[in-house]
This record gives structure tokens, C-alpha cells and sequence, in this order.
């Protein structure tokens, strides 16, 4: 019996982790034959779980919408990691989340032994959650992504650009990704035959999905790399690229993620690319992350950089014929000086 019960929640885990599988495909995970594959569906039928049937050779099956939310098996670590994520999901980025947390938190702090209450409760007291405003996302939203992902279905959404425009998009779907408090959607736009990457608070999903479609390869193997490569730079009017005088650590704690790439060099040098649709922006942030730089790109950085100088020594020194300006005409009046009396 207790063999059987096992075989029951594997089942269904597969069944929930698949949008579909045919039955010797379920067999074959299972170690056992299609007629017991058949007799378990049956089981889960009888406790409340709507599984379809597909048809074509061989038959298979697939968990349909409406069931009750089978029971979960987790570890030690596993409950551990879900309680802690459940008392810190309030100062998250999805709306609504901080209520549905608490819900979940006290169901499962009901079940959770003293030995691992006391881990969750040593963790929580150590962590503060700091709020940070911003848009937020429905839950709804990400699931209806996430179940698109996991089926290979088409989206179609309205999605308005940062400059206000709005668009129809029709996108195929293949990462969920969350930076800081942003969540974006990585996908293949159809209509422009590009990957391309989605702010998810900026859209709004269309009625009825669309077509399934077959998943073509990904851009890059390292798709994290990528989409910070785009994010931060590719996407952007100026694209920069500098040797930082620091270590790739040093620089790293410098820029955050979001706004730049660190590569190291050596022990004591990195490249750094970092892009914005302004020079000006550019120029302030390289400046300011405390680090000696060489910029090898663009060339209008190198201009722009001279101009911000000269814009500063004026605020600093107002007044006409300022402190700098002095101090550089009687330097070349003494070595103007000298080469007279020396010759040289």
C-alpha cells in the first residue's frame, strides 16, 4: 500500500510538471507497466483530480484545470527555503503578495517540526526586508507566462513602450526573469523576427492564447549574460566600454548589476560596459564609481568628459579668471622664465 501511495503522488507531480505525457512516456518514469499507469489515473480520478485522456497511438494523459492542489512532500532544506521565501515575500514586487504569504506561512508553519520552526524563526529575526517602491505585478500575470513557457503556447498582450507608445505583440514565450524588482519577459517576437525582452508590469495578456509552437534554440547558452549584456548596454544609444582601475570585485560593488557588465582583466584591472541614451548620464556615472578609467568606446564619451570638466571648474570656480586659470598661467609664466634664463 505504501508503495502504491508513492507511485500515486510521483504521478501526480509528473502530471503536474508536463503539460502532457503518453503513457508509456509516464510508465517509463515510473517502472511500471501501461495497464498500471492506466489503473493509478483511475485512483486519482476517483480522489478529485480531473486527468484527461489524450488520444492518437498509445494514448496519454494530462492533469486538467480545476483540481485540488495535491499534497506536497518537501525536505528538510525544501521547507526551510519556502518558509523563509514566504516571510520575506512582502517587500516583493507582485501585488497582493504580503497578504497571500501570511496565508500560506501559517499553513505550513502548522506542519513544520519544532527542529526546523526554530531554523525558520533564527532566519526571519536576522532579516530585514527593506520596501522599495515601483510598480508591481499580478500573480495572475506571471502564472498565465510561466504555464505559456511550460506549454510552448503563443502570447499575444498590449504592451506599452517606455516612451508611451502602445503596440499588439505576438510573442513566443521562453524565460521568466526577475532583476531587483522588476520582472521581464524574454520571448521571440513574430511579427519583428527578433528575441526580444518585456517589462511585465507594461503588459496586459490577451484573450484566448494562442497557438503552441516548437521552441527554437536560445540565443546564448549563458541567457543570464545575455539578457544583462542587453539590459544594460545593447538596448541603449551609447554603448561604453572602459578599463576600470580596480579589481572586477572592487568595480563590481560599485555598479550594480542593472546598469553594468564587470569583466576582470587581471588582479588589478576590469572591463566594464555600461550604455545609456545619454552622454551625460554616461559621464556622471563612470566618474563617480571612484575608479581611475580608460574609455576605448564611444569617442563621443571622450568630448563629452572634457566638456563635463570644463562645466565643473566653472561651478567651482565662478568668478572670472578663476583659481585653476591662475595657477596654470603662472606656471607657464615660470617656465617661460626659466628657458630664458637657461636657454632651453
Amino acid at each position: 500500500m505504501l508503495e502504491t501511495s508513492a507511485r500515486l503522488l510521483r504521478l501526480l507531480a509528473l502530471l503536474q510538471a508536463h503539460w502532457d505525457w503518453s503513457g508509456t512516456e509516464l510508465a517509463e518514469r515510473l517502472g511500471v507497466s501501461p495497464r498500471t499507469v492506466r489503473r493509478d489515473v483511475g485512483k486519482l480520478r476517483l480522489l478529485g483530480y480531473p486527468i484527461n485522456a489524450i488520444g492518437g497511438v498509445g494514448g496519454g494523459y494530462q492533469l486538467g484545470p480545476g483540481g485540488s492542489m495535491p499534497p506536497l512532500l518537501l525536505d528538510d532544506e525544501e521547507a526551510v527555503a519556502v518558509a523563509v521565501g514566504l516571510r520575506t515575500a512582502a517587500g516583493g514586487a507582485v501585488t497582493g503578495i504580503a497578504e497571500t504569504s501570511v496565508r500560506a506561512l501559517a499553513k505550513l508553519d502548522q506542519v513544520l517540526p519544532s527542529r526546523l520552526r526554530y531554523q525558520v524563526n533564527t532566519l526571519s529575526s536576522a532579516l530585514v526586508t527593506m520596501p522599495m517602491p515601483g510598480p508591481t505585478v499580478d500573480p495572475s500575470t506571471l502564472t498565465a507566462i510561466a504555464s505559456a513557457v511550460r506549454d510552448h503556447g503563443r502570447l499575444r498582450f498590449d504592451y506599452v513602450s517606455s516612451n508611451g507608445s502602445e503596440t499588439v505583440r505576438d510573442v513566443e514565450p521562453y524565460r521568466l526573469v526577475t532583476s531587483g524588482r522588476r520582472w521581464y519577459l524574454f520571448g521571440w517576437d513574430t511579427v519583428r523576427s527578433d528575441w526580444r525582452t518585456f517589462r511585465v508590469d507594461r503588459l496586459s495578456i490577451r484573450s484566448p492564447p494562442g497557438p503552441r509552437f516548437t521552441p527554437r534554440p536560445l540565443p546564448s547558452e549563458d541567457l543570464a549574460g545575455y539578457l544583462a549584456m542587453d539590459m544594460t548596454t545593447d538596448r541603449h544609444r551609447y554603448q561604453a566600454v572602459l578599463t576600470m582601475h580596480g579589481s572586477a570585485g572592487e568595480v563590481a560593488d560599485e555598479v550594480p548589476a542593472t546598469l553594468g557588465m564587470v569583466e576582470p582583466l587581471d588582479e588589478t584591472t576590469c572591463i566594464l560596459r555600461i550604455g545609456s541614451d545619454s552622454l551625460d548620464h554616461l559621464a556622471v556615472w563612470v566618474a563617480a564609481f571612484g575608479f581611475e578609467f580608460d574609455v576605448h568606446e564611444p569617442p563621443e564619451l571622450v568630448e563629452h568628459l572634457r566638456t563635463l570638466t570644463a562645466r565643473l571648474q566653472r561651478a567651482a570656480w565662478p568668478q572670472a579668471g578663476s583659481q585653476p586659470d591662475r595657477e596654470i598661467r603662472t606656471d607657464r609664466t615660470a617656465v617661460d622664465r626659466e628657458r630664458r634664463l637657461t636657454g632651453y
